[in-house]
């Protein structure tokens, strides 16, 4: 009986201990789960952000000027607002922000933005993208650069702002604009194409394993991992990447016809102060300056179209900013 009962004590702990073990794991198929059914509904928030960015102005002042001046501004800017509030400003700027990935991901909140500014937008307004992007897809940076053409189509002057790096799709976005602002030391350009693929085709007949790949189609498959590539594969796969930069500068060319194609279309990029000297951007200053002096005459709203975060996202968005950190670094 004491060794029975020594056996379940031992039982229930291992028991324990192993169901611990599994709770993360548990946890996380849950989320995924629960992530793919779709999550919190999305929606359209609009912000009126004059005072946020005026505070700042204020801020300071607070700290320079002497109790009785800083009294008689405070009392100045509020009658400001008040009438701003009342009567806003007949010119506005609409705020939307583009931060890319690979996939080009946010595409899917951008076009429903445009699709609100489009329904209130007149002649006399203005959008500003805030965009940083590294590039990625050719299809999804595509899709997101004809989001933006919509507002070029529709006549709504359009300005994007790039604080940190606009390059390969993250320019195709960029050239639609009717004007690109940029940091002194933003990363501007890679007008280019690029693709990799590994290939195990050796290492597989090292170990006496055959590969088979099955089509219907000429061209259905160029390159692959596993199996043994041809010269013919590699010429159709070299047309086609040449092809789609063809097709890159072309789209270039036709937004920004003062360009140089030759000389800026191969695949480079430059920091703001040398592209600005280039023509790829008109103007060297950020997105804050912008908004700051917008913010005196206009009333600047920030659209977004946004799902509320998930546990799982608010789990790996710190992974996922890391590997875009270390994507968007320049190489040399």
């Amino acid at each position: 009986m004491y060794f029975l009962t020594e056996y379940l004590l031992f039982a229930a702990k291992a028991l324990t201990v192993a169901a611990l073990c599994m709770l993360p794991f548990i946890a996380l198929v849950v989320m995924i789960r629960a992530s793919r059914r779709g999550g919190p509904p999305a929606s359209l928030t609009i912000e009126r952000i004059n005072d946020q960015l005026l505070d700042l102005e204020l801020d300071m002042q607070a700290q320079l000027l002497s109790a009785k001046d800083f009294k008689q501004r405070l009392k100045d800017s509020k009658k400001q607002r008040k009438a701003a509030h009342e009567t806003p400003p007949a010119r506005r700027l609409f705020v939307c922000d583009f931060e890319g990935d690979l996939r080009a991901e946010a595409v899917s909140s951008l076009r429903q933005e445009i699709s609100a500014v489009l329904s209130v937008a007149g002649a006399d307004d203005e959008v500003l993208v805030t965009l940083e992007s590294g590039g990625g897809t050719i299809h999804g940076y595509g899709l997101a650069a004809s989001q933006l053409q919509r507002l070029r189509d529709r006549n709504i002057p359009l300005t994007v702002a790039v604080d940190k790096i606009a390059a390969s799709g993250g320019y195709m976005m960029a050239c639609v604009a009717n004007r690109i602002i940029a940091a002194p030391f933003a990363i501007i350009g890679s007008i280019g194409v690029v693709a990799q693929i590994p290939n195990f085709n050796r290492l597989l007949r090292k170990n006496d394993i055959d590969f088979e790949l099955v089509t219907a189609g000429r061209y259905k498959r160029t390159l692959t991992m596993f199996g043994e590539n041809t010269a013919e594969g590699r010429a159709k796969f070299q047309a086609d990447i040449d092809d789609a930069h063809a097709l890159f500068k072309e789209f270039v060319a036709q937004h920004r016809p003062l360009l140089d194609l030759e000389a800026v279309g191969t695949g480079e990029y430059w920091f703001g102060t040398r592209a600005l000297d280039l023509g790829l951007v008109d103007q060297l200053a950020t997105s804050d300056a912008y908004l700051i002096e917008a913010a005196r005459d206009r009333a600047v709203y920030r659209v977004r179209y946004a799902r509320p975060r998930s546990l799982l996202d608010k789990l790996v968005s710190p992974v996922r900013s890391l590997a875009r950190e270390l994507r968007q670094q320049p190489t040399p």
